[in-house]
């Protein structure tokens, strides 16, 4: 596994976006809406792995809850995985089946309690 991105939970993109990309000097390299999950996400090229900018659309979804109980901040670690099905049967994921995420690749997360209070992301690029 490699680390795919770093997701950051944010109240807004566009304020945040400055901070990353202007005075860190990472270089934004997609964004889009992701409606399932109620958010906004923009991606910011950090060395081989990304930045995920993380904005919830609305008060509902796991990232308008994550800010509302602990403010911005780190939100996840999303590892890139050649299987995705092999994993999720090896590991104990939140859901039954992949779903898809941004950038159209295959996602699951797998419970913080699982491993040891950190959100992990599994992305399988297609």
């Amino acid at each position: 596994m490699t680390v795919d991105h770093i997701g950051i939970a944010v109240n807004s993109i566009e304020a945040a976006l400055p901070f990353y990309r202007d005075k860190l000097g990472l270089r934004a390299v997609h964004s889009e809406e992701v409606a399932s999950q109620n958010v906004r996400a923009a991606f910011l090229q950090a060395g081989e792995s990304c930045l995920e900018l993380l904005e919830p659309i609305g008060s509902e979804g796991a990232v308008a809850k994550f800010l509302k109980h602990r403010g911005p901040g780190l939100h996840h670690v999303a590892f890139q995985v050649e299987d995705i099905k092999k994993e999720m049967n090896r590991l104990t994921p939140l859901e039954a089946l992949p779903r898809a995420g941004a950038r159209g690749h295959q996602v699951c997360f797998l419970h913080p309690n699982n491993a040891h209070g950190v959100l992990i992301e599994l992305v399988q690029h297609d």
